[in-house]
């Protein structure tokens, strides 16, 4: 390779690994796994090393992590949090133990595994919990003190009140904890978190602690950045006052006089990795003498005392037997391969999502094909490649009907999914009915998923219709409930009937149709009988509606399933009018922002007095738009507005304007 090639695709390697980086740090939506990511790193490094010219100050390789993001107040790490190099080899281990011994005399090594997780900083002082952070870009993190504040195993008060302590941890989530949350995601037809660390890093990032709190995170403490009021020497030491003081520290490790027992301890960990009930995806080792990490100091980028060894993701080869179809809440028809058992990081691997056709097509994956099988983030199983087709394969196709009901299945322009067009597809019931009677949508108190799991297996409901056909005695059957508890759920069942019509639009789950939509829909015909009557055109006329929203609407309110649905609905004196009437158009024409947190009124609550005085609320800065209602922590909205000179309101200014 000379320089110009060199040049050429070494400035192709930034440019894919900004990519990656972003996707990865702040959207917490990777698309490539993490050893493709580091071969990625791996080559642009090599093409540096040969060609030094040609290393750039922005160059990732001259990067820690990610930028942090700007809808949280910003934290100056006072001691860099640090990268680590990375090996693939052991070679590279015992490469890493001659560099350390040029410059330091006998090192005792401690080998401990490397958590798949969000690095983050924890403050104390006076042993009380007051800051936390993220990593960020090293330098910079991002202040989530109060996201923290809701991780049980995060001590808010120390056994022992230092006057001050930093410590480096990592938050994850296990196993159990995302299985659970990918369980609630897909009931609710949202699309799932790739892996673990996603979802601790987007859990982490909410700015509602409550969200965060709700999806049960966890943290491993494994260094001690900064103390007053206690000498340590080394890091065995430091993992035992750590654990004194109260932390959940790293699990296990173990101090090595060598680079034998180095390697040794590091395969141990590596053979744990499908046991452990949370992700790893390596092992770290460090020089254990605080003096000889001074002695050895850190380059731009990473100390010279550490190495983390990654593992390469364990693939199997197998042969698909046969190709399985679930229908969710929305009639997406969501293709599964079951193959010939293999073991995966520990476990049995027999079934693997396929996505949808165009990743079928893209993969050219056929039944009888031996593919290749690995687990990303050592939890979810997916398909690598196709290592040959069976003898007279065919490329597989979606089907054309829905399995569950015989309806006719469709894929619509632009879009990924293939549907199932029945509302009432019996395999669509248990997550139609649990959306039905959400809070944003009929808001049935007391009628969760577990309810609604009983309700089905007992053949009590296979339509949300049936829901105002329920007696006490039915309900009492179910398990844990009592007689209040039945009266109490058939009461807001019955309440439920007064709902404005937005909400049973909304409740009724027509694909693409949000909260939004559902407003605007009933705003505009009125009725239920309106909104049946209207044509494609008539809803592609509503300001915000596109092709894709108007065609779902006509296509779902076409449909016979429907018409019944809406005609026992009706019977059972569900309410079918909007209430929509704006008496006072002191906002119409005005288009307001919400952003931050209001003293006194959630979003839902301003949004509704908005759109009560015939307001619009938008979800983006324009100049287009006449306010910006903010906050605390308002973040890039509110910038924007004063970089445009839109006026911005306080709850306290906008109150005075609904009094006058």
């Amino acid at each position: 390779m000379d320089l110009e090639e060199a040049k050429q695709q070494a400035e192709k390697l930034r440019e894919q690994i900004r990519y990656h980086n972003r996707k990865y740090y702040v959207e917490d939506s990777p698309e490539i796994d993490d050893y493709e990511y580091d071969m990625l790193y791996r080559q642009l490094q090599q093409i540096e090393k040969e060609f030094p010219e040609l290393v750039t100050p922005d160059s990732p390789t001259r990067q820690v992590g990610g930028a942090p993001l700007n809808q949280f107040e910003p934290v100056v790490h006072t001691v860099p949090m640090e990268s680590l190099h990375d090996s693939f080899s052991e070679g590279e281990l015992f490469e890493f133990d001659r560099r350390v011994r040029s410059a330091a005399d006998a090192p005792v090594y401690v080998v401990e595994p490397k958590f798949d997780g969000l690095s983050v900083s924890l403050e104390y002082r006076d042993g009380i919990f007051v800051r936390g952070s993220t990593r960020g870009d090293g330098m910079v993190g991002e202040n989530v003190t109060e996201n923290l504040r809701t991780i049980r195993t995060i001590p808010k008060k120390l056994k022992r009140p230092l006057p001050f302590l930093e410590v480096r941890g990592e938050v994850y989530m296990s196993h159990e904890s995302f299985e659970k949350l990918c369980e609630r995601q897909e009931l609710n037809d949202e699309k799932p978190f790739k892996n673990p660390r996603n979802a601790a890093a987007g859990s982490l990032r909410q700015k509602n602690p409550k969200i965060t709190a709700s999806r049960v995170l966890d943290i491993f403490v494994f260094n001690v950045q900064q103390v007053n009021g206690a000498e340590l020497h080394s890091h065995d030491e430091a993992l035992r006052f750590l654990d004194g003081l109260g932390f959940t520290v790293t699990p296990f490790y173990r101090t090595c006089t060598s680079m034998d027992e180095v390697v040794e301890e590091v395969r141990r960990i590596g053979g744990l990795r499908g046991s452990l009930g949370y992700s790893i995806d390596g092992a770290v080792v460090k020089v254990n003498s605080f003096a000889q990490r001074e002695l050895l100091g850190s380059t731009a980028k990473f100390p010279r005392w550490a190495e983390a060894f990654k593992y390469p993701p364990e693939e199997k080869q197998t042969r698909l037997l046969r190709v399985e179809i679930n229908v969710g809440r929305t009639g997406v028809l969501t293709p599964t391969g079951v193959f010939e058992p293999v073991t995966l990081a520990g476990t049995t691997v027999g079934r693997a999502t396929l996505h949808n056709q165009d990743f079928i097509s893209e993969k050219d994956i056929r039944v009888g094909d031996t593919v290749i099988l690995r687990k990303a983030g050592e939890i979810i199983p997916e398909v690598v490649s196709v290592v040959s087709h069976a003898e007279d394969s065919r490329p597989y196709q979606m089907p054309r009907v829905c399995p569950a009901c015989g309806a006719a299945a469709v894929r619509e322009e632009g879009e990924a999914a293939t549907r199932c067009t029945n509302p009432e597809c019996p395999a669509q019931l248990q997550r139609h009915i649990i959306h039905f009677a959400g809070r944003d949508a009929m808001d049935i108190e007391g009628l969760g998923p577990a309810v609604v799991e009983q309700l089905a297996a007992r053949k009590l409901v296979s339509s949300p219709a049936d829901l105002y056909d329920l007696t006490q005695a039915q309900v009492m059957e179910l398990e844990r409930m009592g007689e209040k508890s039945a009266q109490n759920l058939l009461e807001a069942i019955e309440r439920s009937k007064q709902n404005d019509l937005y909400r049973l639009v909304f409740a009724l789950g027509i694909p693409h149709v949000g909260l939004k939509a559902a407003k605007l829909l009933s705003a505009r015909f009125r009725t239920i009988d309106g909104i049946f009557q209207a044509s494609e055109e008539d809803i592609v006329s509503i300001e915000g509606f596109g092709d894709i929203i108007a065609r779902s609407v006509a296509d779902y309110f076409s449909q016979s399933g429907t018409a019944h649905l809406i005609g026992r609905l009706r019977d059972a004196g569900v309410n079918m009018t909007s209430a929509a009437v704006v008496q006072d158009t002191r906002f119409a024409g005005k288009t307001f922002v919400l952003t931050g947190t209001l003293p006194t009124m959630t979003r839902s609550e301003a949004t509704a007095v908005i759109e009560k005085f015939g307001g619009k609320v938008s979800g983006s800065v324009s100049k287009k738009t006449g306010y910006v209602l903010a906050g605390e922590d308002a973040g890039s909205k509110l910038s924007k507005a004063r970089q445009l000179g839109v006026t911005v309101l306080s709850e306290a200014e906008f109150q005075k304007m609904l009094e006058n």
